[in-house]
């Protein structure tokens, strides 16, 4: 038990064993940005979300009307919310970012595909 019934001493050592952590050489395990882990889903269900309505189109030879541009809209919400998220999530503190350094870039690249599949098809 913290603190009562024990001696100065006692709390003292068992303060600093809690404070180490259970690493070795005093330094806590760091738990991954929250954040980050959602942008890391974001993006990827974004990039999924719009290589599957690719696909689609190819199977029914360009007659995918409505339901390809709504999933195609929802892909690209996805992809700005995991950039939004992964910018977010390093202002996170005492979290490990790489969950944030995978989702930036997954969501920018769906996001990269979004829009050069929509100005193709413009011109």
């Amino acid at each position: 038990m913290f603190g009562i019934g024990k001696s100065a001493e006692e709390r003292r050592r068992e303060k600093e064993r809690k404070k180490r952590g259970t690493r070795k050489y005093g330094q806590a395990e760091l738990k991954q940005s929250r954040k980050g882990i959602l942008s890391c889903i974001s993006g990827a269900g974004g990039l999924l979300i719009l290589a599957g309505c690719i696909f689609y189109a190819f199977m029914a030879r360009g007659n995918a009307h409505g339901i390809i541009g709504g999933m195609a809209i929802v892909s690209l919400i996805l992809s700005i919310n995991g950039i939004r998220l992964a910018i977010r999530g390093f202002g996170e503190r005492d979290r490990n970012y790489l969950t944030c350094k995978i989702g930036l870039p997954v969501s920018s690249v769906s996001l990269v595909f979004f829009l050069a599949i929509f100005i193709g098809g413009l011109s």
